[in-house]
Formats: C-alpha cells, structure tokens, sequence
C-alpha cells in the first residue's frame, strides 16, 4: 500500500514539473520585415503572476553621442549602472512617473548608477545632446525577452495555462506603444504566435515627455 502512494505521488510531482510550456513569438512590420526591440513580456491570467528575480550587471553605456542598449529591460528593483565612454560630458535624465531622475555624468568614465524600483517604460535622455534617446522597460514579470534583429523572442518553460502576452516597442502605433493578445498554453510542442505592428518613424529630436 505505502509503495503505491509513493508512486502515485511520484506521478503527480512529474506531471506538475512536464506542465510547462515553450512560447515563440515572431513580430513583424506589415510589410514582412523583422521588428527588432520589441519587448515580449508574459503575465498569468485569471491568477498573481509570480514576480521576477533581480540579477546583476545590468548597464547602459554612452558612447559616440548614443545610449547602447537602445531598449533595456529589466525586472523591478534591479540597478543599472550608467556609464560614459564619450570625451564629452553627459546629463541624463527621465521624467518618467516610473522613474523620475537626473545624472550629470561630468566627465568620461564616470559611472552612475539607479534603482528602477517601480514597474513601466523609463525613456532616457541627456540634457546636452537632444539626439540621444532610449528606453527602459522595467517589468513586473519572470517572462520578458527582447526580440533580436530577427523579430523573434523565445520564453521557455511557461506555466501550461492561460496567458496574456504583451508585445511593447516605443514606436509601435497603438495605445501604450504596445499589442496584447490572451493565449492558451498546453504542455507539449511550443506554441507560436506571429505579432502584425506598424511602426512610427523615429522622430529626429524627440522631447523625452512625449513618451
């Protein structure tokens, strides 16, 4: 009888760990070509999505009058480090509601750094060069995955269960800059999910309250 629970409950742990699925999501512009930093970000439904571990090392560079990353994510409560590689000074700032900061970077390789403790799209710019502009996208989620030059975004080992998937880019013509769409999610073969987005054109010198 004791053998028989125990391989009963053995059964049930090793359905509960198979019970997760694969999700890939391809976003495109209409006319076929791969949008790249779009952030693909994945919440529960019907039920808390669990929050998100903080990690390390994340950092967002200036160099040749830009930021690198363009578009940044991060979970809540993680801490970037701002650093300057130009031969100029910098003045970066944010008057986001998720994040409202300033850092007046006053000579190369003066780094700094800031907690983004609260979730939503930081836009990022500097006070002395109107041209430089980025985005941090702080997540309250364990699944967000950028996509790469190739449109697509893989989140692996996803509840097997309803979701709502959210497709953000700054320049994505919808309310928010962002698209989402509720997807079931079985245990088995990945699921695929194709995102259709028109884009607007960068502006040439964007005022970072616009965003």
């Amino acid at each position: 009888m004791t053998i028989r629970i125990l391989a009963a409950a053995l059964a049930l742990l090793a359905g509960s760990a198979a019970a997760a699925a694969d999700l890939e999501v391809q976003v495109r512009a209409p006319n076929g070509q791969p949008v790249a930093d779009a952030v693909v970000t994945v919440h529960l439904v019907a039920r808390p999505t669990p929050a998100p571990k903080v990690g390390t090392g994340y950092a967002i560079d200036q160099q040749d009058i830009q930021f690198h990353p363009f578009v940044t994510v991060v979970p809540v409560g993680s801490r970037i480090m701002f650093m300057n590689h130009d031969a100029t000074r910098h003045h970066v700032y944010s008057f986001s509601p998720a994040k409202h900061f300033e850092l007046k970077l006053e000579q190369r390789q003066q780094n700094r750094d800031v907690v983004f403790d609260k979730a939503g799209v930081v836009p990022l710019g500097c006070n002395i060069h109107d041209k430089m502009i980025a985005f941090i996208d702080v997540v309250d989620t364990p699944w967000a995955v950028k996509t790469g030059s190739d449109g697509r975004a893989v989140l692996r080992g996803l509840p097997a269960t309803g979701v709502t998937v959210t497709v953000w880019h700054p320049y994505l013509k919808a309310p928010g800059n962002h698209v989402d769409r509720n997807v079931p999610l079985s245990d088995g073969a990945p699921r695929r999910e194709g995102f259709g987005v028109a884009l607007r054109n960068p502006p040439q010198a964007p005022a970072i309250s616009d965003y």
